[in-house]
């Protein structure tokens, strides 16, 4: 039992003081700055083009770390820089503050394909997981600790580097797609739901429900008022493709599903094809089984195809329990990708 585990600061040993990684190919390791912002994008985009051209990193992923409380970047962030400034490496450490069953330190960085096998992407990871550690070790939770990173199947020696450093292969998932133009499943939902498209009114109610339905989902845990904030006011959400399922009800309309989409323009030159991004897609546990989600997906699927676009996209869980990869097949989604999740367990 958890409450059985001594805090985390009694079983993570960790360094009082993290240096900055050294290596003979780096001309200068220092925290990325808000004013890195566009050389970050852009070593980002040539990563992509290298591991995942179907997707490129945000703005608004990058802005991320300069404009949420948990994130301090003077200390959980690493950029590698060559002799003439360009990145030729950069990582992060993340510790959400959603926190009811488990503790969890993201891991993620890069390093620009020119530069690897060179040990630069192994100085990087072992400074993230000292400073993991360091995280973790400053926590007086009563719960499982987790290092977690992630890998494209496509990004040649990412998984093995992670291994290398202790990290475990423990999930995989799968980036599946469908094209908007194809016939759509029309799926009708019970007279006590109502689909309809998402409002910004209905930011904070999106929340409680996204918390409460992904409770089951494999790591997650809740997604802070700030984090939040980020995520639906940010450049790439699109309301317009996003979808709500609300209670009939004379007490008040309740949230019971919800389908949030992202446009990132910058995806389409890789992916071939213009697209959306479904990131989340859930119904609280209390509403499962009454097709809500199936209900969602073709309203949004009608929409991507009066906007223009050919393509859906999104990512699920191999081993989700709710069965939600039979239900993306079932609306027509295909596997185009996959990726995996990597642990070390503290």
């Amino acid at each position: 039992m958890q409450e059985d585990l001594p805090p985390l600061n009694r079983r993570v040993q960790a360094p009082s003081m993290v240096d900055a990684p050294t290596h003979p190919s780096v001309h200068e390791w220092r925290p990325a700055r808000a004013e890195d912002v566009e050389a970050i994008l852009a070593f980002e985009r040539v990563v992509a083009a290298s591991d995942h051209p179907n997707w490129v990193t945000s703005r608004d992923e990058v802005m991320e770390l300069f404009s949420v409380p948990h994130i301090d970047p003077s200390a959980d962030s690493m950029l590698a820089l060559d002799d003439d400034g360009s990145v030729l490496a950069f990582g992060t450490v993340v510790v959400p503050p959603g926190q009811e069953t488990l503790v969890r330190c993201f891991v993620l960085g890069n390093v620009l394909p020119t530069a690897r096998e060179r040990g630069i992407g192994s100085a990087l990871v072992g400074w993230q997981q000292e400073r993991a550690e360091q995280h973790l070790a400053s926590s007086d939770k009563r719960l499982p600790g987790w290092i977690i990173s992630f890998a494209e199947e496509r990004a040649s020696g990412a998984a093995d580097l992670l291994e290398q450093h202790g990290l475990a292969l423990t999930r995989h998932f799968l980036s599946v797609e469908r094209v908007v133009a194809d016939p759509i499943r029309e799926v009708e939902v019970d007279d006590a739901i109502e689909i309809v498209q998402y409002t910004s009114e209905m930011a904070e109610a999106t929340r409680l429900a996204r918390n409460d339905a992904f409770q089951d989902h494999w790591s997650s845990q809740s997604t802070s008022v700030e984090s939040w904030a980020h995520f639906v006011d940010g450049e790439a959400f699109d309301a317009e493709l996003s979808f709500l399922a609300l209670t009939r009800s004379e007490a008040g309309r309740e949230v019971v599903g919800f389908l949030l989409t992202l446009v990132n323009r910058d995806d389409w030159e890789g992916q071939g094809f213009t697209g959306c991004y479904v990131d989340l897609v859930g119904v609280v546990r209390g509403w499962r089984g009454r097709r809500i989600a199936q209900a969602l997906l073709a309203r949004h699927l009608h929409a991507a195809r009066a906007a223009g676009l050919q393509r859906s996209t999104l990512d699920v869980d191999s081993e989700n329990p709710s069965g939600a990869l039979g239900l993306y097949t079932g609306m027509g989604f295909t596997v185009a990708y996959r990726h995996m999740s990597f642990v070390r367990v503290v």
